[in-house]
């Protein structure tokens, strides 16, 4: 099957996400045969190097020994089996490792399927275990300018990216959106005051706010300060509003911590929301990470102030087996060598900086903006990296990379090549 054929194929049959199918005329799907590390590898034998990590899941790469080991293993003993009124060592294990990890605070995990899902469950157990204390007209959510949390309506309420909710807008719940620590919108003191001026009048009908820390992703990869998130904390306590950390795309070690809150200090948020690495791009799971606090509000003999929420595949086994595999590969100090890989990114790119606005990194995230972008600029920088063996989808006018952890000098130069000869393609 040649990759012309694949890709009409692909076209005719298949929903692409995220997409405008009317474009994949112009810009066809890639058909991938299969990867190695962190090259992707088409039907023709042409091969690309998976700079976002195929929407920031992978790791370690793709076909990841230890990794497919352990799901097969586990496939051998225990595909899957429903987690009501069942259990099983891959979800107890995984469960009190990321507790573990946030020495005790965030004891009590619920798996989810996806990103979407954690979010929707997180906002859910919030207004319920409030509902549950007698506060149940603490129903208001706050999210940040430009946030991204999902798509699902739940997830997409607490979203102020407008391509992705403008179509859906009449079916969403009115949350509060408060100005970003974005240093090219506000200054990060002006976003927490305003931050305390909506929690001052609306804190007795506001049940959380979600954040992503650190980095906004769809917001154009917007980095901010841990002082924005230590003074958040402090004023989600003092108003006694709960806080969601929506670490699906920045946990896994991304920032340079295995959770980006531990940037922050020992007061940890009342949830953090892991998804995307935690299986290093093999299996579909989420967890929701909550306190004492939050579990015990549910902890009754009547079930109707139980969290009534599932799916068919809740803890799935395989799953939580790739993700104990996952967090072996932390225990053994995958940090200090990605720190590492970190550095060599950085200098690679430092000559660009010149060329480009806002060049910034934290961890393993590195992203740029292009000024006076041309239109179609996302699209157009995508389709001609793939001449330089580059698969990289730039957000608007900004063009980010988010590797597996496989980056030594080489490849760092490889990428800095790769992406300056296509910078210079666009706007030749």
């Amino acid at each position: 099957m040649t990759a012309p054929d694949l890709a009409q194929r692909s076209r005719a049959a298949v929903w692409h996400p995220c997409t405008q199918m009317a474009r994949l005329a112009d810009v066809p799907p890639l058909p991938i045969a299969r990867g190695e590390g962190p090259w992707l590898i088409d039907t023709d034998g042409r091969r690309y190097f998976d700079a976002n990590s195929s929407w920031w899941v992978n790791l370690f790469g793709h076909s990841d020994r230890a990794l497919h080991d352990a799901i097969k293993q586990q496939l051998d003993t225990l595909p899957h089996v429903m987690l009501a009124g069942c259990t099983h060592e891959p979800a107890v294990r995984l469960a009190e490792r990321l507790s573990a990890r946030t020495g005790g605070a965030l004891g009590h995990v619920f798996f989810g399927s996806d990103g979407a899902s954690a979010v929707e469950i997180a906002l859910k157990q919030s207004f319920h275990s409030w509902k549950n204390l007698g506060q149940p007209e603490k129903r208001e959510f706050v999210c940040l300018r430009h946030s991204y949390h999902g798509e699902t309506l739940g997830a997409l309420s607490v979203t102020d990216v407008q391509v992705f909710r403008d179509a859906y807008d009449p079916l969403l719940m009115r949350a509060h959106i408060v100005a970003s620590p974005d240093g090219r919108l506000a200054n990060e003191a002006e976003a927490l005051a305003a931050m305390r001026r909506l929690l001052a009048e609306r804190h007795a009908q506001i049940a959380c706010v979600i954040v992503e820390p650190l980095i906004q992703g769809a917001a154009g990869m917007v980095m901010y300060s841990p002082e924005y998130l230590r003074g958040l904390r402090e004023m989600t306590r003092e108003f006694g509003v709960h806080l969601i950390a929506d670490e699906i795309a920045v946990g896994c070690g991304r920032t340079g911590t295995f959770f980006a809150w531990e940037q922050v200090g020992t007061d940890w948020p009342d949830f953090i929301l892991l998804s995307k690495g935690i299986t290093g791009g093999t299996m579909a799971l989420s967890l929701v990470l909550t306190t004492d606090d939050v579990f015990n509000a549910f902890w009754s003999d009547d079930v109707t102030r139980g969290f009534l929420h599932s799916h068919s595949y809740t803890g799935n086994p395989l799953a939580c087996a790739a993700a104990n595999a996952v967090l072996d590969r932390f225990d053994a100090g995958l940090l200090d060598n990605a720190r590492a890989q970190a550095s060599a990114l950085a200098r690679a790119f430092a000559p660009l900086a010149p060329r480009v606005a806002h060049l910034r990194q934290r961890g393993m995230i590195l992203a740029f903006d292009v000024p006076n972008a041309p239109a179609r600029f996302a699209e157009t920088f995508h389709l001609k990296a793939r001449a330089h063996e580059l698969l990289i989808r730039p957000i608007g006018n900004t063009v980010y990379l988010m590797p597996p952890y496989l980056i030594d000098d080489a490849t760092a130069a490889f990428l800095a090549q790769a992406v300056t000869a296509t910078l210079n393609d666009v706007l030749a």
